[in-house]
């Protein structure tokens, strides 16, 4: 099992092109932690107004019933990847990994299974 700043940092160093991490608390919006990101690119602010898109769709979800949960929600910029991967049980509930990918040095499909793997061995 790893903690934030182990998860943040397997997340960078084992995921081909990820060039920041966060752990958000989508209840508050709050970044849980951090790593990576630029002075153009602030993760905190990332991790507040990616808390709206995930809010946003599990009320889309309720209102049209459906019972699934979410495994994880992607956005494809211009150059970047944005992965929004739901923390799935051990007291996870109501967090989420963030991971910002260079979708010019990123395999999107060995991102999204390297996350799965990061986020199932993560103890919060």
């Amino acid at each position: 099992m790893a903690n934030t700043e182990t998860t943040l940092k397997e997340c960078l160093a084992s995921i081909e092109g990820a060039t920041g991490a966060a752990l958000v608390d989508y209840t508050s919006g709050m970044a849980l932690g951090t790593l990576g990101g630029s002075k153009s690119f602030d993760l905190n602010v990332a991790a507040a107004g990616n808390t709206d898109v995930v809010r946003a769709k599990m009320r889309t979800m309720e209102h049209l019933g459906l019972k699934g949960g979410i495994e994880d929600i992607l956005i494809t910029l211009t150059d970047q990847y944005h992965l929004i991967r739901l923390i799935a049980g051990r007291g996870g509930n109501g967090l989420f990994l963030y991971l910002v990918l260079d979708s010019k040095r990123a395999n999107l499909a060995m991102a999204r299974h390297q996350l799965k793997k990061i986020e199932e061995d993560l103890e919060v």
